[in-house]
């Protein structure tokens, strides 16, 4: 047998890129009417079977009928049903109105009850997505084996397509498109009527969803999204503790995950030995709801313990949107304002044909009517040409000839029963041709002018709203509220030795190895500036000469020895271009103050609760004032004493319990040295120590601020003062 060689790209464009079209444009991707091709179908056929006004019938009968649209296999839709219904809880405002065991949308093994168990009928709310649909607002096209036709779109009266959530993963492309609550929405689509320009995060702060949750909320972020369509956002559970059982009961998740999926992460942490605050885990959803208890140990934190989890599990995931909609057939990412716009456009195009078909209906009525009146002149002449006529088909020839009118009004006259035909029948017919005429006027005004079509529109989102919406299910947390688990717990914690140079770099030594090591290795020119005892878990605070401060932890860096080089902090940290280090200090608990003293004399100090931050920002502005140059900093714990020397050799001791703490990092300070403006400066500033001066108190002063006094012959050769 002789064998037929292709080219592959004449096989891929023959074979593949039909199979991948298909895909695209007739299964995964939904258009803008909200619904991928199954969803349409299936609704269709349930609207034709009468079930939006009447009772339920058996799941098997409505996937049975919906194979005459959709040529698959009864599995396929009847999974493409259960995620339309009320029981699945997948949909804030469900398609089909269900009876019995549809699973779950928050659960992965509560499966759903077969077929030929469960029972549906549409919605009420469906009366919105089939409006005026028998008036030719949306072209129909053939079924598979054209027997029947079917609707291209629906022709929904609110935008469906960001109230309803939708994800498909076609060749190539994929789409993910969150729900939105249908009243944000639909006051959005108002508010973007009367101004295209309208901010949307004014009245649409997030997506909702049906499993509810917390998202946490960045207004930037959010707004991306919105413009261009793609982006992520994260969400995460709600939980509440009850005390008088040591227990946390996760009533909420985030929509991406399951509880199974969360149980069994929680279950192999705790197996794993990485969370031990955990005694047992259960799920506890029934029918008023899902819920997840967990049981503590005694003595464990519950928060912390929920942002351990939060961290480590689906407790809290990201939900990423990829706006991407079929748009005339082509496949497009679209941000949130496009889609309204898009919808806009669309429900201008079913307002328009379905008041068109009002209007010929109505024209058609006139005709017959005007035809009607030609009759009333002479009403025996009818009567006459009806009975004179010998053959049956003569009879509509005959009176369009004896009163000029044209076939079809012919015809309406011969049907009228002969009884009727008397002067008050045909007058009283003939009382609604006025009606008529003003009703078609009216009509005709709307249909070519878009403002009252918009009119339209804005009255059905506004009575939409009031009649089906609901107040959010997902709150929102910004993004500053949250705590973030740190991995602290699980950090070694031991004794360290912390050393900072002049130059900016840093050492962590351990005490036994600084036992065994010799002499310090620096870079050349530098210096240590500081040395402290401190433990592996402390927080690292950084200031530069910026006015900025960089916060780190003591175990982010690695412990080395004496002859080593240590770690450069501006590189570490991420500093800004030209920014050095100037102080830098550990600490455990945020109690104490910094001291920023400057060139012009003043002093600020700083209680340090205010660089403590609940989130784990690495970089704080404004850590200090840059109003005049920083001379010294320093960290106390406790009140002392400090010497401020003058540039003209004038030395003070005061001390810090004379200065009052602030909680504004930025503050100038008070004035603690008095000084001559233009000719002196703060020079220097270090920690008092015993035996710096012969009579330390020709240097004190009981009230600052305070000029100070020249350096004695004798204290001037201990404190070097020939350095100034």
């Amino acid at each position: 047998m002789d064998v037929i060689l292709k080219p592959i790209t004449q096989t891929l464009e023959e074979n593949y890129m039909p199979y991948a079209m298909s895909v695209i444009v007739s299964r995964a991707i939904p258009e803008i009417d909200g619904f991928k091709p199954s969803h349409r179908k299936l609704l269709y056929t349930m609207y034709k079977m009468g079930l939006l006004t009447g009772g339920r019938t058996k799941s098997a009968n409505i996937v049975g009928q919906t194979m005459r649209l959709n040529p698959h296999g009864d599995s396929a839709i009847y999974e493409t049903m259960v995620r339309l219904t009320r029981g699945y809880d997948a949909l804030l405002h469900p398609f089909v109105d269900s009876k019995g065991n549809f699973g779950k949308h928050f659960s992965r093994d509560m499966a759903y009850a077969a077929s030929r168990y469960t029972e549906a009928k549409l919605d009420g709310f469906c009366s919105e997505i089939f409006a005026d649909i028998d008036k030719n607002v949306v072209d129909f096209v053939d079924n598979y084996d054209s027997t029947t036709k079917e609707p291209e779109l629906l022709p929904v009266t609110f935008p469906n397509i960001l109230v309803s959530p939708n994800q498909g993963i076609a060749v190539g492309m994929a789409s993910n498109i969150c729900s939105f609550n249908l009243s944000e929405i639909c006051a959005t689509t108002v508010e973007l009527i009367k101004n295209k320009d309208h901010d949307l995060l004014l009245t649409l702060s997030a997506p909702d969803f049906t499993t509810g949750g917390e998202i946490i909320y960045e207004p930037d972020q959010m707004r991306s999204i919105y413009e261009n369509g793609v982006g992520s956002f994260k969400i995460r559970g709600k939980y509440v503790y009850d005390k008088k059982n040591n227990c946390v009961v996760v009533k909420e998740i985030p929509y991406t995950t399951t509880v199974e999926a969360i149980i069994d992460k929680i279950a192999e942490l705790v197996k794993d030995g990485k969370v031990k605050e955990i005694s047992d885990i259960r799920d506890e959803t029934d029918f008023s709801g899902m819920k997840i208890a967990i049981d503590l140990k005694r003595g464990v934190d519950p928060e912390k313990l929920m942002q351990k989890l939060f961290k480590t599990t689906t407790l809290e995931d990201s939900f990423p949107c990829n706006f991407n909609v079929l748009i005339e057939g082509a496949p497009k990412v679209l941000g949130v304002r496009s889609l309204i716009f898009e919808w806009l456009k669309f429900r201008h195009g079913c307002l328009k044909r379905g008041i068109s078909f009002d209007i010929k209906k109505k024209k058609d009525r006139l005709h017959l009517l005007e035809g009607l009146g030609k009759i009333l002149l002479d009403i025996d002449k009818a009567i006459s040409i009806i009975r004179g006529t010998e053959d049956d088909g003569e009879v509509v020839p005959n009176l369009m000839i004896g009163f000029g009118i044209d076939e079809i009004q012919a015809e309406f006259v011969a049907d009228i029963k002969l009884r009727n035909l008397n002067k008050n029948y045909i007058l009283s017919k003939l009382s609604e041709t006025e009606t008529l005429k003003k009703e078609i006027s009216e009509l005709e005004a709307v249909v070519d002018n878009p403002r009252k079509i918009d009119k339209i529109i804005i009255k059905q989102l506004e009575n939409i709203s009031k009649k089906y919406g609901k107040p959010r299910k997902t709150t929102l947390l910004y993004k500053g509220d949250v705590v973030e688990y740190t991995e602290t717990e699980e950090i070694d914690d031991y004794q360290v030795s912390v050393f900072v140079t002049k130059e900016g770099y840093l050492k962590k030594i351990t005490p036994q190895s600084l036992r065994m090591s010799g002499e310090q290795k620096l870079k050349e020119g530098d210096s240590i500036s500081s040395v402290y005892e401190t433990s592996n878990a402390c927080d690292l605070i950084v200031f530069t000469d910026k006015g900025q401060a960089y916060k780190t932890k003591v175990y982010e860096f690695e412990d080395t020895k004496a002859s080593a080089l240590g770690e450069f902090l501006p590189q570490k940290l991420s500093f800004d271009k030209d920014e050095n280090v100037v102080f830098a200090f550990p600490i455990k608990e945020y109690r104490g103050s910094v001291l920023a003293f400057f060139e012009n004399g003043k002093c600020a100090r700083i209680d340090l609760s205010a660089y403590e931050t609940k989130s784990n920002r690495k970089k704080l502005i404004n850590a200090y004032s840059l109003s005049s140059p920083l001379v010294a900093m320093f960290y106390i714990r406790e009140e002392t004493e400090f010497v401020c020397y003058a540039s003209n050799n004038r030395a003070l001791i005061i001390s810090t319990a004379s200065i009052s703490p602030k909680t504004t990092k930025s503050t100038a300070g008070v004035n603690v040295m008095t000084l001559k403006k233009g000719k002196t400066h703060l020079a220097r500033v270090v920690l008092y120590q015993d035996g710096l001066f012969e009579d330390p108190s020709h240097y004190r002063t009981k009230n600052i601020p305070a000029a100070g006094c020249f350096l004695r012959k004798e204290d001037a050769e201990k404190n070097q003062i020939t350095l100034f």
